[in-house]
Formats: structure tokens, C-alpha cells, sequence
């Protein structure tokens, strides 16, 4: 396909995720199967425009002074892929393309963007969610936004039961992996831009042989911060498909215990064939349906990991629709079953255990005021600073948190070049 097509089907695109409310990948996975005669390339360049313009929706129709798709597709190819006017304009009226610009389009993409836009445009949030931004970020959160609207890396973590990290680098080389962020275990691999595919890490022998697994650099602090030793007893109580149990697994070096579980099975599946690539041996997987073994570790558990639905306001990079989908009754919905399941958490922790917390949300509700709220109810827990759990458990000098807290890390893309991730370390009292 020529360029001028791709941008058609981008615009198709964005024009079904809008009149039918339907997320970006149903959408363009549709669109593939009806139009089997776009190559990978073309697939690439098409979802990669659609992906930009969701990350950066307010800015674009501010730039260009409308929401409709093709606008929007226009901004993004002027502002996000740097097109010249004259460039997107040939690109245009291609055979098959979506018709020439028009004066009005050609004068909206000569005008220069505006220095004076609001934080939640500027900053590509949406606008109900600017007192959280503000909160979270102060002056900080048009460029916290931004940041969170910028396409994400692939980042790896080396699975130290069977790889180390050096020897992973030098297996994907052919990628430019090179050393991540934080992590000792981080191998990361730079986003791609619309000229060029993003590498299929999971088809590699590496993964196969079970080197690695896809895992954010934020995602591998978590573990890291739990101090999950060997010999432990440890549940992972909203393991999901397991990544990090995985983590915690490598990290005790296969001694000890993990309780594994979440109640919806469907997210929890994946897990047993990760578990046997990565060799993991000391994971007990509980089913959705075997909450009652979950109950009788009672007051038993060293370490709970409390990775709690939420509104995933921190992987935005990753998911950039999902910021436009996400709504103030969802937002609710999501705060009950944080509490709900910091509750079953705590029941688990024995007496001088530790409970680790954790979203994938940069929004205060979810993060620091869940924990203050925690805390006024169990005054037999208390916050372990992040500074100090951060130099036991992983040994470097520790980052500063872009959150409101001195005491719970909040990591970002802007601050930290990672995914948005919360995390707050409780211990309970000794009997």
C-alpha cells in the first residue's frame, strides 16, 4: 500500500473506534481481516497512526480545531510523525488515498501550536481528570501527561533462573537491546517508529528457551520491592497471568513458597505454560474457584502482593484508548475492589509480615489516598519508607517519587522513563 491508503484506513479506523465506541485493537484487528491484502508493513504503519492519534486526541483537535478522524490523522502526521504540509498534501491525493487537503486543512497545519493550552490538552489527559493531575503533578502535569502519551518501549526481564542479563543483550542484539532502567534485570528494546515493525521478541529462540519475559521496568521494581526472600511464604494475590510470579520466583531462586491466584480465571490461564518455560518450580497456582485454600493461609503469609485492579492510568502508553474509555463510575468501581482486596491482603500477612501495594495508576485515589485510608483502619500495619526498602532490596541509591508521599514510590515515564507504577510497602506489627 502506498502512504496515501494507509492513511485512508487509518481514518477508517478511527472513525469505527469513534461512532461504535470499540477498542483500537478490536477495531484494527477487524480491519485486517476484511483487507487481507495489507502486508505487515502496511498493518504497522496503519496501527501505529491510529495508536498516535489516540495518545495525543486533545492536542490534535486543538491543533487543528476539530475531533473528526481525518483531522485528527492529519495532525498526527504533522505533529507526532514531523510530515511537512507539502508531504501529508501528495500523500493525500494518492490513488486511494483519503482526497486532497483542503485550504482549511493546509491553514490549520501551517498554524503554530499553542504555548497557552490548558494541562489536561497540552498534556493529552482527560479534562475530568485534571484535579487528579494537578494533585498528583502540580506545574508538572502537562509534561507527566505528555509523557504518558508517548509511544513505550519493549522492555524484558531477564530471567536470572536460566539467563543473566548481559547474555540476554547479546542474544537480542540484532534489536539494539541494550541495559533498561532500574532494574537489574531490565533489557530494553526502543520503541519503533512508523518505518519499522516492532520486533516480535516472543518468536525468538531466547523466549522459547525461557531467557526472558515481556515485563515493564516499573512492573520489575515492584518485585524487587517486595524483598520476597528465599525460604519464604509469599501470595500473589491478583497474580493475573503471572509476570509477577515469575519475578518473585527467580528472586527467591525457586526456594520457598508462592501462592499464586486471582478470581478471574480467564486472566489467570496463561500462567502455567510461563511458569514451565520459565522453570519456576516453587508456585502453587490457586484457581478463581479456590478461594477457600486462599483463606486457610491465614495470618501465614511473609509477603502478600497486593497488584490491585485499577485504572491503568499509568500504562496509557501501551493502551491509549483506554484513557478516553475510562469514566468517573469506573473509576468508583475500581476504588471498592482496591479496598476490597488490600482487605483480603491484610488478613493473609502474619504478624511481622509485610503486604506489598501496588497499581498501575498515577491517580492519587488509587495510590496514596488508598493507602492513608488503609492505615487509619489498621493501625497494626505502618508504611516502610520506600528509600529504606529500596537500598535492602535492591542495593542502588534510590529515585526520588514523582507521587505526594516521601514514603511510597511513584514511578513515571516523565521522571523515571518507565510505565506509571505505584507501590507502598505495609508491615504489620509483630504479635
Amino acid at each position: 500500500m502506498r502512504e496515501g491508503g494507509r492513511i485512508s484506513a487509518a481514518i477508517e479506523v478511527l472513525q469505527e473506534i469513534a461512532e461504535r465506541h470499540r477498542p483500537a485493537a478490536e477495531a484494527l484487528k477487524d480491519w485486517g481481516k476484511a483487507h487481507r491484502f495489507a502486508g505487515a508493513g502496511d498493518r504497522h504503519a496503519i496501527g501505529t497512526l491510529v495508536y498516535d492519534v489516540l495518545r495525543r486526541k486533545n492536542s490534535l483537535k486543538a491543533h487543528m480545531g476539530g475531533d473528526g478522524a481525518r483531522a485528527l490523522a492529519l495532525a498526527a502526521l504533522h505533529d507526532v510523525w514531523k510530515r511537512a504540509p507539502d508531504d501529508i498534501a501528495l500523500a493525500m491525493a494518492q490513488e486511494h488515498g483519503p482526497g486532497a487537503l483542503t485550504d482549511d486543512e493546509r491553514a490549520a497545519l501551517a498554524r503554530q501550536e499553542e504555548n497557552a493550552a490548558p494541562a489536561y490538552v497540552a498534556g493529552d489527559y482527560p479534562e475530568w481528570l485534571s484535579a487528579s493531575f494537578d494533585r498528583a503533578f502540580g506545574m508538572r502535569a502537562a509534561e507527566e501527561g505528555r509523557a504518558l502519551a508517548e509511544r513505550a518501549p519493549v522492555d524484558l526481564r531477564a530471567n536470572l533462573l536460566k539467563c543473566d542479563r548481559a547474555k540476554l543483550i547479546k542474544a537480542l542484539e540484532k534489536f539494539s537491546a541494550s541495559a533498561g532502567p532500574l532494574s537489574p534485570w531490565c533489557v530494553r528494546i526502543e520503541a519503533s517508529g512508523p518505518d519499522r515493525r516492532n520486533p516480535h521478541v516472543e518468536a525468538e529462540p531466547a523466549h522459547g528457551k525461557g531467557w526472558f519475559e515481556v515485563q515493564d521496568a516499573a512492573s520489575q521494581v515492584a518485585a524487587l520491592m517486595s524483598g520476597a526472600k528465599p525460604g519464604e511464604q509469599v501470595a500473589d494475590i491478583c497474580a493475573g497471568a503471572g509476570g509477577k510470579t515469575l519475578a518473585l520466583a527467580a528472586l527467591m531462586g525457586n526456594k520457598g513458597q508462592i501462592h499464586a491466584y486471582d478470581q478471574d480465571k480467564h486472566r489467570l490461564r496463561p500462567i502455567f505454560e510461563r511458569l514451565q518455560r520459565a522453570g519456576a518450580r516453587n508456585v502453587q497456582v490457586l484457581g478463581s474457584d479456590e478461594s477457600v485454600r486462599l483463606d486457610a493461609l491465614k495470618g501465614k503469609i511473609d509477603c502478600v502482593l497486593v497488584d490491585a485492579p485499577c485504572s491503568g492510568s499509568g500504562a496509557w502508553r501501551r493502551n491509549p484508548d483506554s484513557k478516553w474509555r475510562l469514566s468517573e463510575k469506573q473509576l468508583e468501581t475500581r476504588l471498592g475492589d482496591q479496598r476490597a482486596v488490600l482487605e483480603r491482603g491484610a488478613g493473609l500477612v502474619k504478624p511481622g509480615g509485610r503486604m506489598l501495594y501496588i497499581t498501575c495508576s498515577v491517580l492519587p485515589e488509587e495510590n496514596d489516598d488508598q493507602v492513608a485510608a488503609f492505615l487509619s483502619g489498621h493501625p497494626d500495619f505502618a508504611v516502610v519508607p520506600y528509600r529504606d526498602q529500596w537500598r535492602q532490596a535492591i542495593g542502588t541509591e534510590p529515585p526520588n517519587s514523582a507521587g505526594e508521599w516521601t514514603e511510597t514510590l511513584l514511578l513515571t515515564p516523565h521522571s523515571h522513563a518507565t510505565d506509571g507504577f505505584f507501590m507502598a510497602l505495609l508491615r504489620k506489627k509483630s504479635a
